[in-house]
């Protein structure tokens, strides 16, 4: 923001100082915005960022030019984020409803049935490396560093095979349960 303070012999008028923090805005908001989302709720972010520069336009005499002002941007960021959460109120449920809801709906026993069925159909849509992945990981208990070892590929090439995998396998089993 180049915040410079204010001292007796650099005077500075109040337009510079509102450009100057204008500039800082275009330059640091968008990678502030995204730091955020990190940490808080999509629909908050906006309104903390604007926290976050107004804290940086109060302290601006804190601020030392010597130093990163990103840097300094990031830590008031994150200390507002930090002050976000604590503030926030968990969310209560009244006992009574979470007892209902810890129930489990009672499903007949022929729809656990149907459910394995159009998995192992889905599962056999899937290519051999594809299906391979996802059965080591979710049948056989294995990371995906263990799975890598166990077929002698690269972990990065056992990791897109699961994301592309279980990508394909989500769209097969929402097909089927559209049918």
């Amino acid at each position: 923001m180049g915040m410079t303070p204010t001292t007796s012999h650099q005077q500075r008028s109040g337009r510079d100082d509102e450009e100057t923090l204008s500039d800082s805005y275009r330059a640091h908001a968008p990678a502030l915005r995204s730091y955020l989302r990190r940490f808080i709720s999509p629909q908050d972010v906006d309104d903390l960022l604007q926290v976050v520069f107004a804290d940086a336009w109060r302290s601006r005499e804190r601020y030392d030019p010597s130093r990163s002002q990103a840097a300094w941007l990031y830590v008031i960021a994150r200390r507002r984020a930090v002050d976000h959460l604590r503030a926030r109120r968990p969310s209560t449920v009244p006992l009574d409803a979470a007892t209902e809801a810890a129930v489990p709906a009672q499903r007949p026993a022929d729809d656990g049935l149907a459910d394995r069925d159009r998995v192992r159909r889905a599962l056999a849509e899937l290519s051999h490396a594809q299906r391979q992945v996802i059965e080591l990981a979710y049948y056989g208990g294995l990371t995906q560093q263990e799975i890598a070892e166990r077929l002698r590929v690269p972990l990065g090439t056992v990791k897109a095979r699961t994301s592309r995998g279980l990508h394909k396998l989500s769209s097969l089993l929402a097909a089927a349960e559209a049918a």
